[in-house]
C-alpha cells in the first residue's frame, strides 16, 4: 500500500506484543520478527508488577509495537472495562515510550479462546492458566492479519 507514510511504518520488522487485559490476569502473546504468526508467551497477575514485566519483555524481545485488546461492549460502546483498559494503556504508553501502544477491538476474543480450548478437550478448570495467553494470541493474530490485508 503506497498510501502515505503509515504503511511504510507498519512494514517495519520486529516483534509485536499482544495483550489481553483481564481484571485478574494479563495474557501476553508475541509475534515473530516478520509479524506473521502470534504465539502465547505468558500470563501475568494484574497489578503485581505486570507493567514492569511487560516492559522487560519489550526490552528482551526488541518489541517494536504493543497491541492491547480493548474490551468494548457488544454494542461497540466504551463501558467500564474498556475505560479501565484505556487507563492501563496510558500507563503502558508512559512506561514503554517510544514503543507505540495501540488498541484493537477484542469484543469476543476470550469467548473464542474458551471455545477453541473446549474444542480441543481442555476442561474449563484447566483453561484458566492459558486462556488469557490464547486470547492475547487471537488479538495479536487478528491485528497482524488485518495489517497484512491493508498493505
Amino acid at each position: 500500500g503506497g498510501r502515505g507514510a503509515p504503511a511504510g511504518r507498519m512494514r517495519e520488522r520486529g516483534v509485536r506484543l499482544g495483550i489481553d487485559l483481564g481484571t485478574v490476569r494479563v495474557g501476553v502473546a508475541a509475534s515473530d520478527p516478520d509479524g506473521m504468526l502470534a504465539t502465547p508467551v505468558t500470563t501475568l497477575t494484574r497489578g503485581r508488577g505486570d507493567v514492569d514485566a511487560i516492559a522487560e519483555l519489550v526490552a528482551e524481545r526488541g518489541v517494536v509495537e504493543v497491541v492491547v485488546g480493548l474490551p468494548r461492549r457488544l454494542s461497540g460502546e466504551v463501558g467500564p472495562a474498556a475505560r479501565a483498559a484505556l487507563q492501563y494503556v496510558e500507563e503502558l504508553t508512559a512506561r514503554l515510550t517510544p514503543v507505540p501502544v495501540r488498541t484493537v477491538d477484542e469484543r469476543l476474543t476470550t469467548a473464542a479462546a474458551s471455545k477453541e480450548l473446549s474444542r480441543h478437550g481442555v476442561s474449563t478448570r484447566k483453561q484458566r492458566p492459558v486462556i488469557d495467553q490464547l486470547a492475547a494470541t487471537l488479538i495479536l493474530q487478528g491485528w497482524l492479519d488485518q495489517r497484512t490485508r491493508r498493505e
